[in-house]
């Protein structure tokens, strides 16, 4: 069930008439909104619910058993199975397939004949947000960052509230937890706010990355023949932003449907296109996950504690792990790692360059900006290929390597620029405020009427069926 399917309108509508019954009570509306849930991700596929179920009831025991353990090397060894067991069938459904292909790639370059059986795993939906979902919270109780909640109903609908459930953001439990314990219902004023948030996330994926931008960033990168540096360019730039609006979208879509039940989660993007640095891009691009491998990766690995060298592995490490987070493909390790090599050269270029005030001066800033997105269009060739080959090759026509004739569909391109050229003005408007200030300060008559635009610009522009992207990892 997607949030741009009429069948999900029908289903929130239900969930939010009875959540809001008067007889209901506070745990019978936590109930339902739990067992609501579990229908929604039933909708993929219900045997999986059994891995939900795995995954929340070995972290709730494990918190438990670390509180009450007599010694730190009990404590120790409880998470130690809690990572075990989460990271283990994460692995095994997700790199399972990936892993096996290498051995037996590996075994054949060393003339060993090996061809098993294929595994022919299916990715269960979600699975790397709700792992990280409950593995943030055994986390937290060993490090003495939180206590055990007391209810299992409240944390069981913390691992599966389903406006996050299956792409986030990723929520800590000290986010999501705390507002289980006070009672809530749908009221007017967030009701609005999150229908509108729920309209917005709605255009920014079937409007803009689907109608607008997928047709000509797929026409680029699965062309079978040439293409000049005009079209790499261009379809780079399309899946640039194909990339932000199907993502964003849906996690705007996912803080409204939360809003509307009463429930608040934290942005996930705030203007990354924006960026001034490639540190600075990493606080703005998906925010949970980007906090997740701060907090429980790159600062437990030693940060930048340990001198530079140890800061330039560890920020390398994060990454490569964050590229893999992605996907079971190297090109995807290969996004990753030029995403920390980016790290470690701003790093670097910091330290050599000398400090004083021309470092805020207009131009100062603008070439970093200028540059910073450029970097992080060449990174998203290497996100979106199929391959290293087709990655290089898309590279070398943008610098004018092999160049061959342009590709059609000129009218597609032209849109590409514009929407592009719209799509980073408003994240540079947005740069240093908040989308919900710049709201509540536009008159209503304005509001409305951009509400209405984009609704009967998603009814008139819907284009083929697309699951959000970042439903695959």
């Amino acid at each position: 069930m997607q949030f741009n399917s009429y069948l999900f309108a029908v289903f929130f509508a239900i969930v939010l008439a009875i959540y809001n019954l008067p007889f209901l009570g506070w745990r019978g509306q936590k109930l339902w909104l739990l067992v609501a849930s579990y229908l929604f991700y039933a909708a993929w596929d219900p045997v999986f619910i059994v891995l939900v179920w795995l995954s929340t009831f070995v972290d709730w025991t494990a918190a438990r058993l670390i509180t009450s353990a007599p010694t730190r090397a009990r404590r120790r060894l409880l998470l130690i199975v809690s990572v075990i067991i989460n990271l283990g069938v994460l692995g095994y459904f997700k790199y399972g397939n990936f892993v096996l292909a290498n051995v037996v790639a590996g075994l054949h370059a060393l003339g060993i004949p090996y061809d098993p059986a294929p595994l022919d795993l299916v990715l269960p939906i979600g699975i790397s947000f709700y792992t990280f979902h409950t593995l943030s919270y055994t986390l937290d109780i060993y490090l003495g960052r939180t206590q055990p909640w007391p209810s299992f109903l409240d944390f069981a609908l913390y691992v599966t509230f389903f406006p996050a459930l299956v792409a986030g953001p990723i929520l800590r439990s000290s986010q999501f937890l705390p507002q289980c314990a006070t009672p809530r219902r749908t009221e007017a004023r967030w009701l609005a706010w999150g229908l509108a948030l729920l309209v917005l996330g709605l255009f920014e994926k079937t409007v803009i990355a689907d109608a607008v931008m997928a047709p000509m960033a797929d026409q680029m990168f699965d062309a079978k023949g040439p293409f000049g540096p005009i079209d790499a360019w261009i379809g780079t730039l399309a899946f640039t932003g194909q990339i932000f609006c199907d993502f964003a979208g849906y996690s705007t879509c996912a803080i409204g449907a939360a809003l509307c039940l009463g429930f608040s989660m934290p942005d996930n993007f705030r203007s990354p296109y924006a960026a001034i640095g490639f540190s600075d891009f990493w606080t703005r691009w998906h925010i949970s996950l980007s906090s997740w491998l701060r907090d429980y990766l790159y600062i437990p690995l030693g940060g930048n504690r340990a001198g530079p060298i140890r800061t330039y592995v560890n920020l390398m490490l994060t990454m490569l792990i964050g590229g893999l987070w992605h996907g079971a493909s190297w090109t995807f390790v290969g996004w990753g790692a030029l995403h920390g090599v980016y790290l470690v050269g701003e790093r670097l270029l910091r330290a050599a360059l000398p400090t004083g005030a021309w470092r805020d001066a207009w131009w100062a800033r603008g070439a970093g900006a200028a540059i910073t997105f450029v970097g992080v269009c060449v990174a998203w060739v290497f996100f979106r290929a199929t391959s290293f080959s087709s990655a290089f090759t898309i590279l070398e026509r943008m610098v004018g390597i092999g160049a061959g004739p342009r590709l059609a569909f000129r009218s597609q391109a032209n849109l590409v620029v514009v929407t592009m050229a719209a799509l980073l003005a408003v994240q540079w408007a947005l740069r240093e405020r908040s989308f919900a200030q710049v709201v509540e300060r536009t008159p209503w008559p304005v509001r409305a009427l951009a509400i209405a635009a984009m609704i009967e610009a998603i009814l008139l522009m819907q284009g083929p069926d697309r699951a959000f992207i970042y439903f695959q990892f």
